[in-house]
């Protein structure tokens, strides 16, 4: 099938060299799959510029609410019926069309769990999530990555080509790493025209964008919308999400995914977190500020950068990993994404407050002046031509490759 790749459906039968006293085998899937080895260690004390989450830290009304609790809320099992009535509210569905998860990580895991079987197609754009391909090639399908178009231009066509008889559909809207949007009618179309493939929407980026992809279940018995706390709302270490969806999908949801799977505290503290719209509407309007500050002060530099719907922006800066590895040394983490076809080049910043934007800023022309670039020379290094403007370097049929991003 043009327009797409297809992996992780073939594995390895047995591997070779095993006698009978190597102990017990893992699943083909397992063996095969490739790991996702996160570099969370060393990162307190840094400008964390380079996992998108809140670098100003979560609402004061959570830390309240965390130093009232007794040792009776950690000693307890987890009960979740105030969580769900509290997230149905917010997301105005019923109680019954919501699933807390341990973030949106444990959303995808049960997704495939519950809804995908051994040869079955898994779609995805790409460049994207990770855990898109390693849920999809643990559970034994066949992932078929479709490129995003000129400009990160949704790849709608190709998408519904790939579709075909597959069993679930991974789309983040916006789109990490490179900020950009799948319109709301294109994914009620891509819904309608497949009706037994699940269409899953990751919205980790939603409250940064401001549109949701929710009003299409009601038309739609295969759409699911996946949302997450570990962005705006800061609260990554409690690892919460939910799942959105009607209710026989979340009733299978729920058949696999652990009873208690979702952390007691961060069940007690969403509720704190929902409350304070102040802190989310600072958030949100901090961040905005920051990535068009940063857009502009980098095409003030003459460095390449695409229109971000989320908290972040990708850039091309020619020296990716030098970059980074210099930005480290002065207490800033941001992301190559160099490694990925299509993204030579790139790095991802996420955009913090317009000051430590500044600061990262006032790094970044120190790099450049130790590189020696002028703007002329800088962009011919970056490889930015006047056809390339409009979007990342490309084949005709789109991204120059399938890729891949890690949180």
């Amino acid at each position: 099938m043009s327009g797409f790749r297809a992996t992780g459906a073939k594995v390895a039968k047995d591997a070779k060299g095993r006698g009978k006293g190597s102990g017990p085998r893992p699943r083909p899937e397992v063996l095969t799959v490739r790991a996702y080895a996160p570099p969370l260690e060393g990162r307190r004390g840094l400008l964390r510029l380079d996992f998108n989450e809140n670098t100003v830290g979560c609402s004061p009304a959570v830390l309240r609410a965390l130093r009232r609790l007794g040792g009776e809320a950690v000693a307890t099992y987890p009960e979740y019926g105030r969580l769900r009535e509290v997230l149905a509210r917010r997301l105005g569905v019923g109680e019954d069309e919501v699933l807390p998860t341990g973030g949106i990580d444990e959303a995808l895991h049960v997704l495939a769990q519950a809804f995908v079987e051994r040869g079955d197609g898994v779609v995805t754009p790409a460049p994207g999530f990770v855990m898109y391909r390693v849920y999809s090639e643990l559970a034994g399908a066949e992932l078929r990555t479709v490129r995003w178009g000129p400009g990160a231009a949704f790849p709608e066509a190709g998408l519904r080509r790939a579709m075909r008889g597959a069993r679930l559909l991974f789309v983040a809207t916006p789109n990490n790493p490179t900020g950009s949007v799948a319109p709301r009618a294109a994914l009620g179309r891509l819904a309608r025209a497949h009706p037994r493939c699940l269409v899953a929407i990751d919205e980790a980026y939603f409250e940064f964008h401001g549109v949701t992809a929710l009003p299409l279940l009601r038309r739609h018995g295969n759409v699911v919308v996946l949302r997450t706390f570990s962005k705006a709302y800061g609260l990554a270490a409690l690892r919460l999400g939910c799942v959105v969806a009607r209710p026989p999908v979340i009733d299978a949801l729920a058949r696999v995914r652990s009873p208690y799977s979702v952390n007691g505290l961060a069940a007690i503290l969403a509720e704190a977190a929902l409350a304070d719209r102040g802190f989310l509407r600072r958030t949100v309007g901090e961040a905005r500020r920051a990535v068009a500050f940063l857009r502009r002060e980098l095409g003030r530099r003459g460095i390449r950068s695409w229109p971000s719907a989320a908290n972040f922006v990708l850039a091309r800066f020619g020296r990716a990993g030098e970059l980074a590895e210099f930005l480290r040394a002065k207490g800033i983490l941001v992301r190559d994404q160099s490694g990925h076809p299509g993204l030579e080049g790139c790095v991802r910043v996420g955009a913090g407050t317009v000051e430590q934007t500044r600061r990262f800023l006032g790094e970044l022309d120190a790099w450049l002046a130790c590189a020696g670039f002028d703007q002329r020379r800088r962009r011919h290094v970056q490889g930015i031509s006047r056809k390339e403007r409009k979007g990342p370097p490309r084949t005709p049929r789109g991204w120059a490759g399938a890729g891949e991003v890690k949180r």
